[in-house]
């Protein structure tokens, strides 16, 4: 059985590459020694099909034996691996209000693609025991409606079934795998070996603070955790930094945050994993570390302590990253400290 409890992705290497690395340094097998030696259970490894195959669709020969390398260090560490799909060149997580972002979801051809892909997928990763490696199917959705990707995702099961009925798959809900929309997730049934998956960054204007990818960057203000995220005195310079975009809707949504806010992001996901019989696992979460230090170790501390107390698997974003636990210095391109505060916070 794949058993999970407590891990961490390896962002930017395989995914998301954006000159973090180069792949032969940015994560080697010390640095899986490392993750064991940590506490931690479990990697979950971000893929992306630019990575992976070429325009053609011809296989990236040294990035599929990078990532069989990756594998093969963490089960001889005895360490589970999650292999998911990240981004494909269909779709972007990042894109869901851009035009061109629905290809997709409006393109039949793409669909096939995605099979096709899992299928080559498959076909490299079956050799690895069901007991240490499971697939996620396809990271943080955006369908413009939840049938569309309740379909998609009825399709991919059926077709990883036919190539292996035993593997444990993992699912989440469209738009961003966030909690509450799970009301709208058609998950496959009779089937024990599914994971359901959740995303959770709220608050988002304290774990995305000055974060230069999404609109909420623009707030330069104070941020607060515990208690009244944004002040109510700097509402209105936030609510001008972010206009009308969705991200900062969502944002807005939780004024006032606490442990208790915490359980009730996370309740829907909870209620729908029970009912189902099915277990539960929170594959993203994290904050970066531009807001108040010890203010950022409380969050983590409230979540895992949610998490924990509701039996539901875990890993962090991210190993080297932005939210990362351990520094990655690109000019000297080599390692540096790792955050022990926040990794025993991570493990406990």
């Amino acid at each position: 059985m794949f058993t999970i409890f407590k891990g961490i992705n390896l962002s930017h290497w395989l995914s998301q590459v954006f000159g973090w690395s180069p792949r032969e340094l940015f994560i080697t097998q010390q640095d899986i020694f490392f993750i064991k030696q940590a506490g931690f259970d479990h990697v979950r490894l971000p893929v992306d099909e630019e990575q992976l195959w070429n325009e053609d669709f011809t296989k990236n020969k040294e990035a599929f034996a990078d990532m069989h390398r990756c594998i093969q260090w963490c089960l001889s560490s005895d360490l589970r691996v999650v292999v998911d799909m990240h981004i494909l060149r269909s779709h972007h997580f990042n894109n869901a209000n851009n035009e061109g972002a629905m290809t997709l979801w409006e393109n039949p051809k793409e669909q096939d693609h995605m099979m096709e892909v899992w299928r080559v997928l498959s076909g490299e990763l079956k050799q690895y025991s069901e007991d240490m490696l499971a697939y996620e199917f396809m990271n943080e959705p955006v369908a413009p409606k939840h049938h569309y990707w309740n379909e998609l995702v009825a399709r991919g099961h059926s077709v990883i079934r036919e190539l292996e009925p035993t593997r444990t798959l993992i699912f989440g809900p469209n738009l961003w795998q966030i909690p509450k929309y799970f009301e709208s997730f058609d998950v496959p049934r009779g089937d024990a070996n599914i994971i359901l998956s959740f995303h959770t960054y709220d608050p988002l204007p304290f774990t995305h603070y000055k974060a230069p990818w999404i609109p909420l960057g623009a707030y330069t203000g104070p941020v607060v955790y515990p208690g009244t995220t944004i002040p109510d005195e700097y509402l209105q310079d936030f609510i001008h930094a972010n206009g009308d975009s969705l991200i900062a809707k969502i944002a807005s949504e939780h004024r006032v945050f606490t442990k208790e806010s915490m359980y009730d992001v996370i309740a829907p996901a909870l209620k729908f994993a029970q009912e189902r019989g099915l277990r539960l696992y929170c594959n993203e979460f994290g904050c970066l570390p531009t807001v108040n230090r010890t203010q950022r170790l409380q969050y983590y501390t409230d979540l895992i302590d949610v998490l924990q107390l509701h039996n539901i698997a875990y890993a962090a974003w991210d190993y080297k990253g932005d939210f990362g636990i351990r520094e990655w210095n690109k000019q000297l391109l080599s390692n540096g400290n790792p955050d022990i505060d926040l990794i025993s916070i991570l493990v406990k």
